[in-house]
């Protein structure tokens, strides 16, 4: 299996157990060895008090592009700490996409940015996350 393959495989399995990402209709667009692209609308039950795209549901959409990003070399790999810097609000009806793509990979620890943007590319939100391999493969033999 070829690593783009091997990224593919796994991608496929964790979409498929993946109701969180499924449900706010996320959109997994690429994947490749340690990136992932994502997409989602933002509707108006995402929206906050001050009309705009509530941060907790840019975090997840930046959440889950790292998840798939860090998941495309058949380790089962986790969180071990993220931080996001909000730049630009978003609003009801925007499609936002997270790119997520590896900075390092050390071990069974990794360093992934991912940049969160309105179709229009205008930058919504900065992600950084880490992650830590459990060890486990997605794929059986």
């Amino acid at each position: 299996m070829t690593p783009q393959e091997l990224a593919e495989a796994c991608a496929a399995t964790m979409w498929n157990d993946d109701s969180a990402s499924q449900r706010l209709d996320m959109e997994l667009r690429h994947i490749a060895p340690g990136a992932a692209t994502l997409a989602m609308t933002i509707t108006k039950a995402m929206t906050n008090g001050h009309g705009t795209a509530h941060g907790g549901y840019i975090f997840t959409l930046a959440d889950s592009a790292f998840a798939f990003a860090c998941n495309t070399y058949n380790q089962v790999t986790v969180a071990q700490h993220c931080s996001i810097t909000y730049i630009a609000p978003g609003a009801s009806g925007d499609q936002l996409i997270a790119t997520a793509m590896e900075v390092s990979r050390r071990g069974r620890s990794g360093i992934y940015d991912v940049h969160i943007t309105r179709a229009d590319g205008t930058l919504i939100a900065e992600f950084r996350g880490h992650s830590r391999s459990l060890g486990t493969p997605h794929l059986s033999d």
